[in-house]
């Protein structure tokens, strides 16, 4: 298996068919393997992966009994993963499954270790701000370049993620993984990805100022705590 990507579902029941459509378009080999991880789901997810999934060869699921933290379904999925490079995506439909391709692509053309990940473009304007504000943020205190740190998607060797100790359960694993990739001199390599407005559902964290406040509180509170256990 070249690449298994991991899909954390939290509540993604009406996604799910159209980002297995969409991954049934555009994967056209069989050595890329989908991961989807019911992350503790309350709505009718589990249910639908079971109607759907055995239409969908190169993808199968994985269950997260009570919902942990975004980071934790997909530290889930990973131990799952078959693949020399793995990573992640979103179940939003706001990340197209075909950059996981385009992702490949990069890594198939390339040499030694690399680290590739998407940059978003489209954005609502006031999200612009805030990421740059966070990025400049954990450029300065972290001492390592970062940027649109929870672009999507995320795709390494596996040899990399094997590397990891103790990586955060929550939205800070985005943070996480693409600084141990600057601070262990992986290549990185970004590449531009379209963000639409989704189609179905709402966001499980961007749902307004105060939670854009809450998200500031622990990732600084994440890097912190980085910052003193002495990986720098």
């Amino acid at each position: 298996m070249k690449l298994s990507v991991v899909i954390p579902c939290y509540n993604e029941e009406q996604n799910l068919p159209l980002i297995l459509a969409r991954f049934g378009e555009v994967i056209e080999r069989d050595d890329v393997e989908v991961i989807l991880v019911d992350n503790g789901s309350t709505d009718g997810s589990a249910q639908a992966l079971s109607a759907l999934l055995p239409d969908y060869p190169f993808a199968r699921s994985v269950k997260v009994e009570v919902n942990q933290g975004y980071g934790y379904g997909i530290l889930q999925g990973l131990k799952e993963c078959r693949g020399e490079y793995v990573g992640w995506t979103h179940a939003d439909m706001q990340t197209d499954p075909a950059d996981i391709l385009k992702a490949l692509a990069v890594i198939e053309s390339g040499n030694g270790l690399v680290y590739v990940k998407g940059t978003r473009k489209g954005r609502p304007l006031f999200d612009v701000f805030f990421t740059a504000g966070m990025s400049l943020f954990e450029t300065c205190y972290l001492r390592e370049r970062l940027y649109d740190i929870n672009a999507q998607p995320n795709i390494f060797p596996r040899i990399f993620y094997d590397s990891w100790e103790n990586p955060p359960h929550d939205f800070s694993l985005d943070l996480y993984a693409l600084y141990m990739a600057r601070r262990k001199k992986l290549q990185i390599v970004r590449f531009p990805v379209r963000f639409p407005k989704r189609i179905y559902g709402e966001s499980k964290w961007n749902t307004g100022l105060g939670a854009k406040w809450k998200f500031i509180k622990r990732t600084v509170a994440f890097s912190v705590n980085l910052k003193r256990n002495g990986n720098i």
